[in-house]
């Protein structure tokens, strides 16, 4: 358990390191002054505000402001703070890439694949709305049981809850042709488990052919081949997705559009991604179980 000093200044730290590894050198600006702000230092404010609740830009920025400006004493205007936040979407992905792998995200052969709604506006509003209407489309949760028009995130963790891969697509976009965004280039066999929603005898032929065995729940009409065991032990290996879910969407509301655009939109949803993989990370060099997030910081 640590104290949210000593929980920004571990972020600081792992941000910093990955921040060098992937950019060395090279100049991300190529004109104008450098910003008060370094990259690391916004990065690690994002996902520890993030992480302790303050979502919305403004909020994340005034936390710091009223709390944490002798930590911080180059923090600006609000504006500047959110554009540096927004243009470092790229290079906060391959942070949460990079440490994923060095976590060992590739190396496990189980996998576990879902989705998520993100929904820009409610279905009543749908003909009057201006944000993303050229990238969003209608779709129905089943979980809710309603229509919404927005998106959908496409998420694959491994079997301890590290975060393997995700990708975003309009709400309409079948869930298995989503997955293609989901693999990635590995050796060896892998093993995805996943609901009814992928069941697909040609997908599941398609995955075979990338190393990729497919093991979904049967539907009432067709036979199972597990047994009544190994098929409880397949579900319960399954439903880890849905707490890392329910924590992406709980404590860092990912389902929830706070952005006019795709690019703060984009930089919103790598931070939340972002600071989960950084959260499981923290956990597990502590000892910990890595999705306890309600006991690493002290109350």
């Amino acid at each position: 358990m640590k104290t949210v000093e000593d929980f920004l200044v571990a972020v600081y730290c792992l941000v910093s390191d990955f921040f060098k590894l992937i950019v060395g050198d090279q100049r991300l600006r190529r004109r104008g002054p450098p910003p008060s702000l370094t990259d690391s230092e916004v990065i690690t404010m994002e996902l520890v505000g993030e992480f302790l609740g303050h979502h919305a830009d403004k909020d994340l920025w005034a936390y710091f402001r009223r709390h944490w400006l002798p930590w911080f004493p180059k923090l600006g205007d609000r504006s500047c703070f959110v554009r540096q936040a927004a243009n470092l979407w790229r290079v906060k992905q391959l942070i949460r890439c990079t440490l994923s792998r060095a976590l060992g995200s590739n190396e496990d052969i189980h996998q576990i694949v879902d989705g998520v709604p993100i929904s820009s506006c409610v279905l009543g509003r749908a003909n009057r709305r201006k944000l993303f209407r050229d990238v969003t489309a209608k779709s129905y949760c089943a979980a809710k049981k309603v229509f919404y028009v927005g998106f959908k995130g496409h998420l694959r963790i491994t079997a301890s809850g590290l975060i393997s891969n995700f990708t975003l697509t309009p709400a309409n976009v079948d869930e298995r042709e989503a997955a293609w965004d989901l693999t990635d280039e590995r050796s060896g066999s892998a093993w995805w488990f996943a609901d009814k929603g992928y069941l697909s005898r040609w997908f599941s032929e398609e995955l075979k052919e990338l190393g990729i065995t497919l093991d979904t729940p049967v539907r009432s009409n067709m036979k199972d081949t597990c047994t009544r065991k190994e098929r409880s032990v397949r579900n319960r290996v399954r439903r880890l997705i849905e707490t890392v879910l329910s924590q992406l969407t709980g404590r860092f509301q990912l389902a929830k559009v706070r952005a006019r655009d795709l690019l703060h939109l984009t930089s919103r949803i790598e931070r939340k991604l972002l600071a989960h993989t950084i959260a499981y990370a923290i956990n597990r060099s502590l000892g910990r179980e890595p999705l306890d997030f309600d006991g690493l910081i002290a109350q």
